[in-house]
């Protein structure tokens, strides 16, 4: 008996998972998943102005086009893919970063993007930057996928 109520709540749970994630656009198809795995010492000083929130860097070195880091509060970091994620990476798609705003350089789209949020400032059905996984141990801040 105790397995058949267990094998029913099993099925009432599994049936109740929805089939999309409530308009939430993800599996972009302009995008890859590049394998990231960065472990940054906050004391060299590369890395030293992420321990002060508000700050950011951006590392060339990872990621499709780079991957800004930002500092929200000390506890809390984004990082985000530089790519545009509305269009194919080409030769103009790396944004740039002026305060939380990263923009697209391509003459055609013109898109900016809140680095805080990843989200889209204007378009709210254009896919959102591509994220990573921020984790601060002490004072290693641990960025993944």
């Amino acid at each position: 008996m105790k397995i058949k109520l267990i094998a029913l709540c099993a099925l009432i749970l599994l049936a109740s998972c929805k089939s999309d994630d409530g308009g939430v656009l993800d599996n972009n198809p302009y995008l890859t998943d590049p394998v990231v795995s960065l472990n940054l010492n906050l004391n060299l000083p590369q890395y030293n102005p992420l321990k002060f929130p508000g700050n950011s860097i951006i590392i060339n070195q990872q990621g499709i086009k780079g991957i800004v880091i930002y500092n929200v509060n000390n506890d809390l970091y984004t990082a985000s893919d530089l790519s545009d994620p509305n269009h194919v990476p080409s030769s103009c798609s790396k944004m740039t970063i002026e305060g939380i705003i990263a923009s697209c350089p391509c003459e055609a789209d013109a898109n900016e993007y809140d680095i805080v949020t990843g989200q889209h400032k204007t378009n709210t059905n254009a896919y959102p930057m591509q994220q990573y996984r921020a984790v601060r141990t002490g004072d290693n801040l641990q960025i993944t996928n």
